[in-house]
């Protein structure tokens, strides 16, 4: 079959980037010819960079490029910020483009929150109804577009969890970071107010009284301008703590192999989030099944139900408790561990959620000529 994503793509500093260049690198394997239409700044093969995300135009320049290269099916990864002014209404006009030459479109929706703005629910509407199919990552997330938009659409919106990768753990990733003998608690992601990382930073010096070898890791990295008040507060918070001897910050776009360093010297990962969809982040951390403690929120809280690889926290309190509780039982640490390695081995490794991919591709795509195949050697 012949895919043509719409998406960014790497470089490009995204998460919806790094999920598609995993998809696109699986569904290659199974003998599919894949394109990329994406932003300027992407790069590698059959990758296409023809807009700005700005562009008055986006949906044609789109268009006029993804039609030439012949896709069977055309597959939107969306993010309201991707495709141009109110709310990225363009989107729409890319859609109905294709469908009126016959193409289908499946989209996946990265961002379904049950407290949509009119705008927000306006454009998803108009992307569920227009669409040959919708792929969300969670169950609760279908039943939030069901809920706003009517059961009608049940059969059209599929759920495929975030795709993990099938990785060995780096065994020296301490020792590279200079953090032997240590037990890890990782922060890792952008530092914005919704991450709750500034909770961490608070009951931190608690943990240390209790586990005096412990180091909380801060991994990221500033997007531009954004959140500066609070970016400004929580550095200030860090450099007051008691605890600061036994913080270490690294900033920065950690390329693929740093980044994996730095996940495996943790012990364990923090999700202290206020809000959130689906975490990229947390699917590194299943690849290297890196026990972990969340927020009582419900991405986190179903990841959690289904893999168990992790303990849930509501207060600052069960957060400390939970953290220690990781750090010191060696069995439930290494329960945990296994959990996550089944889950990933038996559910969500990429190559399952490409598999799923396809299933919904080629219920969608009408060939008109009987039983032909699609053929691509690579």
């Amino acid at each position: 079959m012949r895919i043509c994503f719409v998406s960014t793509y790497p470089p490009i500093e995204c998460g919806i980037a790094s999920y598609t260049s995993y998809l696109n690198q699986v569904l290659r394997k199974l003998h599919n010819e894949t394109f990329i239409v994406s932003q300027y700044g992407a790069q590698g093969e059959n990758v296409f960079p023809v807009y700005w995300p700005e562009s008055i135009s986006l949906a044609k320049l789109i268009f006029n490029i993804s039609t030439k290269l012949t896709p069977d099916i055309i597959h939107i990864q969306h993010e309201f910020g991707l495709f141009g002014s109110q709310r990225g209404v363009q989107v729409i006009e890319l859609i109905l483009r294709n469908k009126l030459v016959g193409i289908p479109v499946v989209t996946t929706l990265h961002t379904v929150y049950d407290d949509f703005g009119e705008q927000s629910k306006t454009i998803i509407r108009l992307i569920i109804s227009e669409s040959s199919a919708v792929i969300v990552h969670e169950q609760y997330q279908k039943q939030i577009l069901l809920d706003f938009f009517g059961t009608q659409w049940r059969n059209k919106i599929h759920v495929i969890p975030h795709g993990v990768r099938e990785v060995e753990e780096i065994p020296d990733a301490k020792k590279k970071l200079n953090l032997e003998n240590k037990k890890v608690i990782l922060l890792c992601g952008y530092f914005r107010p919704t991450k709750g990382f500034h909770r961490i930073i608070k009951i931190f010096p608690g943990i240390v009284k209790k586990e005096p070898n412990a180091v909380l890791l801060i991994a990221g990295k500033l997007r531009g301008l954004e959140f500066l008040d609070y970016q400004t507060d929580f550095f200030e918070s860090i450099n007051r703590s008691p605890a600061l001897d036994n913080i270490m910050v690294l900033r920065g776009q950690f390329p693929q192999n740093t980044f994996d360093t730095i996940l495996c010297s943790s012990d364990v990962v923090v999700f202290p989030y206020e809000r959130s969809g689906q975490s990229g982040i947390l699917a590194h951390c299943y690849a290297f099944h890196k026990p972990f403690v969340a927020s009582n929120i419900i991405p986190l809280t179903e990841s959690i139900k289904r893999s168990a690889g992790g303990l849930i926290a509501d207060t600052d309190i069960e957060f400390t408790r939970n953290i220690l509780k990781i750090l010191k039982d060696r069995n439930l640490y290494a329960t945990l561990k296994e959990n996550s390695k089944k889950y990933v081995k038996q559910k969500v490794n990429w190559t399952n959620t490409a598999k799923k991919h396809v299933e919904i591709y080629h219920s969608v795509v009408k060939v008109p000529y009987g039983k032909a195949k699609y053929v691509y050697i690579d």
